[in-house]
């Protein structure tokens, strides 16, 4: 079963590396009280998520947070180093939270994950983008081909944080 708008988001933990080192995340840590924007890449370093996918979320993280918008994270199925080295390399370390979904668990809890086995990637994430409030999904866009990250991007979150 795929989450959808209306659904309480599952119980997950992910580890996040931090300038202070490797951190445990939990759902509750992340989403209870708050109104979060989670989006999710199929892997980090890869071309769309590097290139077109992640940049727009930390070029426009101040607008977005700037609507009501407490934090805003990122989650994908590589490990916690790898995560932490995409933080640093594209200078998003402290702007929004790289989340590792290490196994997959959430990824697979919320019926996202897709078998790129194919492009040499193994199981990983489907693109999707979601606002989340106090853990409990308001808005859900899925793309439907994790080559394009359009209906995922941070316009489209911008657009839909601005509607009434």
């Amino acid at each position: 079963m795929t989450i959808a708008v209306g659904d309480k988001l599952p119980t997950a933990t992910f580890k996040e590396k931090t300038a202070d080192g490797p951190v445990e995340v939990t759902t509750d840590d992340l989403f209870r009280g708050k109104r979060v924007v989670l989006f999710a890449v199929p892997g980090a370093f890869t071309p769309t998520c590097s290139l077109n996918h992640l940049p727009g979320y930390l070029e426009h993280r101040d607008a977005i947070l700037a609507r009501g918008v407490d934090d805003i994270a990122v989650v994908s199925v590589n490990d916690l180093h790898v995560m932490g080295a995409w933080a640093t390399a594209t200078g998003g370390m402290g702007k929004i939270h790289f989340l590792s979904d290490w196994n997959a668990a959430f990824t697979k809890a919320l019926g996202m994950e897709i078998d790129l086995s194919a492009g040499t990637l193994g199981i990983r994430s489907k693109r999707y983008s979601m606002l989340v409030e106090d853990g409990v999904v308001k808005n859900l866009n899925v793309e439907d081909a994790p080559s394009q990250a359009i209906v995922s991007g941070a316009a489209t979150m911008l657009e839909q944080l601005d509607a009434p």
